[in-house]
């Protein structure tokens, strides 16, 4: 009798367990959209929670600065804006889409400020079921 007890126990722990499924953090979407909205959020209100998971582990960030072309990491970069998290550019933005496909799109994300203009070009990809920041371009004008 305690065998059968011990194994219905068992067995009514397994089912309940196969139906359960604990959800603690809501799954995100990596869209273009939203990729491209949390870099916006990143670089001008320094809102960098979900930045991360949005930049390609390879991606590459290059600044024209003169004639000068400055490059850096995705570690580089993200530990730059953890120094700059939640302080808000005064800048006003745009987007434009310059090029989109099924596999990449370049979007130009314009930051003006009083006495001038930093032009973005953000490449995104879709790296296999989530699109992903790949390359960044800036210049200055």
């Amino acid at each position: 009798m305690k065998t059968l007890k011990s194994v219905t126990l068992a067995l009514a722990l397994l089912v309940t367990c196969s139906f359960v499924k604990a959800n603690d953090v809501p799954e995100i979407k990596l869209t273009k959209t939203h990729a491209i909205n949390t870099y916006l959020d990143a670089m001008t209100l320094g809102r960098i929670e979900n930045l991360s998971q949005v930049i390609d582990p390879c991606a590459k960030f290059s600044i024209l600065r003169g004639k000068t072309i400055m490059s850096f990491t995705k570690k580089e970069m993200t530990d730059y804006l953890e120094g700059e998290k939640n302080i808000q550019q005064q800048c006003s933005t745009s987007t434009e889409v310059i090029e989109s496909n099924s596999d990449m799109a370049v979007i130009r994300v314009d930051m003006k400020f009083e006495d001038f203009t930093r032009s973005n070009y953000v490449t995104v990809a879709n790296t296999g079921g989530a699109w992903k920041i790949t390359n960044v371009y800036s210049v200055f004008k």
